[in-house]
Order: C-alpha cells, then sequence, then structure tokens
C-alpha cells in the first residue's frame, strides 16, 4: 500500500483528501505544519508528498528548503497542491524538486485522485 503525506493546514480539506484515498488504497498520513510535516516525514517515509504552499509559520518553501539542506529521504516525491499561484513561488518548487505544482482551484476530488495515481505510474521527476 503507497502511503501519502498531506501538509495542509485546513483540516477540512485534509479530511476530504485524506478519505477519497484511502477508499483508493492508500494509506494516508497528514500534517497541519511544516515543522510537524517534517517529523511525520522523518518517521513514516512516505511515498509521496502532497504540499501546501500557505501554511501557519513556515511556508511550503521553507519546508522544501529545509529537506533539501538536511536530506530527509533523497528522492521522495512531492507535488504541490495550493491556491497560491505566484510564478516565482512556482519556479522556486520546482527547483527544490516538486514534481509537479497543481492549484487546488482546478481539480474536482475526483480528478485530483486521479492524478495521484498517475504519480505512481511514471518514474519521478529528476532535478
Amino acid at each position: 500500500m503507497k502511503k501519502i503525506l498531506i501538509i495542509e493546514d485546513e483540516k477540512i480539506l485534509v479530511e476530504m483528501y485524506k478519505s477519497k484515498l484511502e477508499a483508493n488504497n492508500f494509506e494516508v498520513i497528514s500534517a497541519f505544519s511544516s515543522e510537524e510535516g517534517i517529523r511525520i516525514l522523518r518517521k513514516e517515509k512516505p511515498d509521496l508528498v502532497i504540499l501546501d504552499i500557505l501554511l501557519p509559520k513556515e511556508n511550503g518553501i521553507t519546508f522544501l528548503e529545509k529537506i533539501e539542506k538536511i536530506k530527509i529521504i533523497p528522492g521522495v516525491r512531492i507535488i504541490v497542491f495550493s491556491n497560491y499561484d505566484d510564478p516565482e513561488t512556482r519556479k522556486k518548487a520546482f527547483k527544490l524538486g516538486v514534481e509537479d505544482y497543481l492549484i487546488k482551484t482546478q481539480f474536482t476530488p475526483r480528478e485530483f485522485l486521479e492524478k495521484v495515481k498517475e504519480y505512481f505510474k511514471k518514474k519521478p521527476r529528476v532535478k
């Protein structure tokens, strides 16, 4: 069973996506901040991280910079899933190794689920 870590501060969104993913045989762990996400990433070693950019205290870019610096899990697949669509942030996220940068409002939960399934069918992006 593939393990997914969702780092998102909006609990209602976490529950909605967690429910959808678990119903499709994914194990889902959630974190509500960058700091919590790093702790869980170290402990659980997920196959995929779904990361929001707008988080309390430290944003998603800070999370990416930290895991890059301390090499928690080399090669972990990370997908940004956020409503924050800034070209500079997007560019920086890709430079820090994210596989994709998706805008939440452009996906229904079902479409997002299908997108997640696609990531497990293709090879990880190489930085």
